[in-house]
């Protein structure tokens, strides 16, 4: 029996998404259960999917086997000293919190677990922590995910994806926003309600809440993906593999996870600052070639990445 953890408290959070994925991977040819760690847990999440919520009280346990944490922490909680002994305990690290990572890989004598092992979800988060562990990158169905019809009469698109909190907006993206407004160009942002006060109401711009068309319906409205985040650091970034996946070419600060997959040029760009950034779209703006090549490539990177023999030998590591 596996056995996966996740607070669940965001139905558009990463961690959520990642938990949800493996689940429906490894639950093919394996016994696998769903736990919330947090009293929070979404309710939706609670309707849609066979979560439990873990409660001693009632003997609603785990029952041993494999323990795997995904954005959720055991530590300095009194229910794994009322449960069974996992036979392995694996840890999903996808944060930057070094304090973290060293209480949730400290096992506590009175605990009596076995040590963690680590799976990180990115080369770029084992680089900046200097730990060692397995890398896996988030799970992806790409088969969902398709590029759009062409629509020739629209304005030229740039848009992005991400939950609606302030620590994924970058201050100066407004600024590029408003630019690509004033250029006649239309700019589509779901998760964009944090600049609802910072951007002027405009013909051409679309901010719309978290959660109001699934990932695979929106991205391929885009003709490009732009993305930069503020004081959040993306460890690996889904939503950027998400755009590739739609054949969308893919805009990017090169600060992240995803930087690693990215070939600036051919299956994307990264950019440092906002003029570099200005001067990328303004190309693909004036080169549909230009656009429909480097999404292609995209498309086969995640293809590669998320290939279903890349996908069975990561899963064999849960399975062992």
């Amino acid at each position: 029996m596996i056995h996966l953890f996740n607070g669940f408290q965001n139905p558009f959070g990463g961690s959520e998404r990642e938990t949800l994925e493996l689940y429906r991977l490894l639950s093919a040819d394996c016994r696998v259960r769903l736990w919330a760690t947090s009293s929070r847990a979404s309710e939706d999440l609670m309707r849609e999917f066979p979560i439990r919520r873990v409660s001693p009280a009632t003997r609603n346990v785990p029952d041993g086997g494999t323990y795997v944490f995904l954005g959720a922490h055991w530590r300095n909680k009194v229910w794994p000293y009322l449960i069974p002994r996992p036979r392995r305990l694996v840890y999903v690290f996808n944060t930057f919190h070094p304090k973290l990572l060293a209480l949730t890989t400290h096992r506590s004598r009175l605990l009596g677990w076995p040590g963690a092992e680590l799976v990180l979800i990115s080369d770029f988060q084992r680089r900046m922590l200097r730990v060692e562990g397995v890398v896996h990158p988030s799970p992806i169905d790409i088969e969902r995910f398709s590029p759009g019809p062409a629509r020739p009469n629209r304005p030229f698109t740039v848009g992005r994806l991400s939950r609606d909190t302030a620590d994924k907006h970058h201050a100066d993206d407004v600024g590029l926003y408003e630019a690509l407004l004033a250029n006649g160009d239309a700019v589509r942002i779901q998760g964009g309600m944090p600049l609802k006060d910072r951007l002027a109401p405009h013909p051409g711009l679309e901010l719309l809440p978290q959660g109001r068309f699934a990932a695979e319906q929106f991205l391929p409205t885009l003709d490009v993906f732009c993305y930069r985040t503020g004081a959040h650091v993306e460890t690996f970034g889904r939503v950027v593999f998400e755009a590739m996946a739609c054949g969308l070419p893919v805009v990017c600060h090169s600060y992240g996870g995803y930087a690693d997959h990215i070939r600036h040029g051919e299956n994307g760009f990264l950019f440092e600052t906002t003029q570099q950034a200005a001067r990328i779209l303004a190309e693909l703006k004036a080169d549909p070639g230009l656009r429909a090549t480097v999404g292609h490539r995209a498309r086969q990177t995640v293809e590669r990445l998320f290939s279903p023999q890349a996908q069975q030998e990561r899963l064999d590591f849960y399975r062992s």
